[in-house]
This record gives structure tokens, C-alpha cells and sequence, in this order.
């Protein structure tokens, strides 16, 4: 078993649980720093798992001890590590300011296209050209969706159209959008110039991941969008 530092960038929500993934400070070639995701043996990671001894639950940017006990890469999902979570997590430190900007603008992938076309491993950092993103809540079912589409490279990554582009998984994003919703229900799209405007975030950088196979396919989603300047939002456990 190793403890190994963990920067997360990206605490999700998923099917039965939630889902956290980040750097450590091993060197790699393509990504800059190696990528782990933290797995049960068995079964989901659940919000438990992810909340500190003093009732805190784990967000990105913080760098946070993991009992990593082996790898257990499933392609493309090869960042995979079996994780003893038998203990509360412990977060040692927090990047924030300039030490967070400088590491987004710093860590971001070489070649994302081995996720996001070409799906060889199923995470990646980079910044978007643009973003354009919508939320919406349902006032009879109460359900909630949170979309991005984004361009990178040239390429566009629109997800579906009906639905308003890829779907967002990061706790805090959608937090951030049921913020700026009515409790009662309603939508709103968003680009760039709307969220500088309204929260006056000057940049966007995007952690991208795929789901497991459904279908026969994976799917890429945004696990984790990170702005400069941050911005200051409650996650409400009850609903993610």
C-alpha cells in the first residue's frame, strides 16, 4: 500500500455515487503530471468516502492522501487505482490564487485528442477555445441537467444538440447552476461573455473524462470545470 498526494480535479456525481480523480507529482510525458482515479474494489465510491473527519467534503484543488493499494486499469479507463477507504480522507493542502491559475495554465494535456476522438485512456486538462453551456431545472420532476459544448483545436464538441451539449458531472458546477436558477424550475444558456458578466471569470479550462461502457460505447462528459477567478459556491448534498 502507498499514500500517495492526490490534486483532484474532479469530484463528480455518477450512477449509485460519486466519482473523484486528479494528478500526483509523477512526471508523464503527454499529460505532464500522472492521472489516477480512486476506486473501490467493489462497488461505488459513495459521499462518505469523500468527506474529511471534520465533515468536509473533498473538492478540486484540494491535494488530498490516498491509500493507493494497485492499479487496476480497465481500457480506456486506465488510470484506475484500487483504494483502501477504509479511512476518512485527509487533505494536506489547498491550491489556491495564483498557485492554482499557474498550475492550470502549466498541466494542461499535450495531445486530449487520445481521449476525446480517439478514446485510449479517459482523462485529460485542457483550456477550450470557447464554451457555450446551459442549466436547467424542472419544476414538476425536479430534475436537473447541467451541458457544456466547447471547441478545442479546431474541432467541435457539441454532445447532443436536444439535450444542449455534453453532460456535466462536477459537484460544485452544478451547484453553480442551481445557484443561478429560480427553486421552482427554469433554464439558462450561457457563453463565455455571460459567465464574465455575471461572475467575472476571464477563463475556462476543462477536465474531460468517459463513462464506462454503455451501449457498446463510451461517452466523453466534463468532470470538472475550473475558472479564473474561482468562484464561491455551497454544494448541497441532497442534491448533486
Amino acid at each position: 500500500m502507498a499514500v500517495k498526494e492526490v490534486l483532484l480535479l474532479a469530484v463528480t456525481r455518477m450512477l449509485g455515487g460519486v466519482c473523484v480523480a486528479g494528478m500526483t507529482a509523477e512526471p508523464d510525458p503527454v499529460t505532464r503530471l500522472r492521472w489516477v482515479r480512486p476506486v473501490r474494489d467493489y462497488g461505488h465510491i459513495l459521499l462518505g468516502d469523500i468527506t474529511t473527519a471534520e465533515g468536509q467534503l473533498l473538492q478540486p484543488f484540494d491535494v488530498v492522501e490516498f491509500s493507493l493499494l494497485r492499479p487496476q486499469p480497465d481500457p480506456p479507463h486506465s488510470e484506475d487505482w484500487i483504494t483502501d477507504f477504509r479511512q476518512r480522507p485527509k487533505v494536506v493542502r489547498r491550491l489556491q490564487g495564483e498557485r492554482r491559475s499557474h498550475f492550470l495554465r502549466t498541466y494542461q494535456d499535450t495531445d486530449p485528442d487520445q481521449v476525446l476522438r480517439n478514446h485510449e485512456r479517459s482523462l485529460c486538462l485542457f483550456q477550450p477555445q470557447w464554451i457555450k453551456g446551459c442549466f436547467r431545472l424542472d419544476a414538476y420532476s425536479g430534475k436537473f441537467d447541467a451541458r457544456l459544448s466547447f471547441g478545442l483545436d479546431g474541432q467541435r464538441y457539441l454532445g447532443s444538440h436536444a439535450k444542449g451539449g455534453l453532460s456535466v458531472t462536477d459537484l460544485r458546477w452544478r451547484a453553480l447552476g442551481r445557484s443561478w436558477l429560480p427553486p421552482d424550475g427554469g433554464w439558462v444558456d450561457f457563453d463565455m461573455g455571460d459567465l464574465e458578466v455575471r461572475f467575472g471569470i476571464q477563463e475556462v479550462y476543462l477536465s474531460a473524462g468517459l463513462t464506462r461502457s454503455h451501449q457498446g460505447g463510451y461517452w466523453c462528459i466534463v468532470i470538472g470545470v475550473h475558472t479564473v477567478p474561482d468562484y464561491q459556491v455551497v454544494v448541497d448534498r441532497d442534491n448533486l
